[in-house]
């Protein structure tokens, strides 16, 4: 199967999370931090669920799945041990035109998360297409090992704010230009801290 890599704006969304152990308290965890607005389905959960519940962070409905819970939401999230519940939730979410991921479960998932590693709006994802998740993590880890040398997220703010300075001059400059322009002798003055400097270079190289 081939999936096409998206980055979803879940602000507001509103998801649906089957389970209430560890790795549902992950999941979300994850889409917490994305604004998501959450659901989730379990007769018990983890301390850290009941207490994002308590704060009214999630809503809790303490109880098995049903179909009906599927009902106005955009994505659901199953984290459970059970076949027959991921099968009933994948079958009955498609017939409602819900995308659905259940975790270590390909056969029964629309779509599949991949090894997620972040530098401030920097976000790097890698998959293996579901064959092998152990081995994203391996690969992501390799990758926060290499990103960990030089100032990622720094250099994110460096570009979008010439990259904004561009499009209020309403211009924008070839890709073959900003890879030059991001090159090593800019990346040295980030990682150096030496942001305002580091800004003023960009422009001059992108012709602001």
């Amino acid at each position: 199967m081939g999936y096409y890599p998206i980055c979803v704006d879940m602000a507001g969304r509103p998801c649906l999370v089957v389970g209430g152990g560890p790795v549902a308290e992950r999941k979300v965890a994850g889409l917490l931090e994305a604004g998501a607005r959450l659901t989730v389905v379990s007769p018990a959960v983890t301390r850290r669920l009941d207490g994002w519940a308590g704060e009214g962070r999630i809503r809790w409905r303490r109880r098995g799945y049903v179909a009906s819970d599927l009902v106005g939401q955009s994505l659901a999230f199953v984290a459970t041990d059970d076949g027959v519940v991921n099968a009933d939730v994948a079958r009955e979410a498609r017939r409602a035109g819900v995308l659905t991921n259940a975790a270590d479960d390909p056969p029964h998932c629309d779509f599949i998360l991949p090894a997620v590693l972040r530098r401030g709006d920097l976000t790097v994802t890698v998959s293996t297409g579901g064959a092998s998740p152990a081995l994203s993590r391996a690969v992501r880890d390799e990758l926060d090992a290499y990103l960990a040398r030089e100032n990622y997220a720094g250099l994110v703010g460096v570009a979008a704010d010439a990259r904004q300075a561009l499009r209020a001059q309403g211009r924008s400059a070839p890709w073959e230009r900003w890879r030059d322009a991001l090159g090593a002798g800019l990346r040295g003055l980030v990682t150096a801290g030496r942001l305002d400097e580091a800004r003023k270079r960009l422009r001059e190289q992108l012709g602001v």
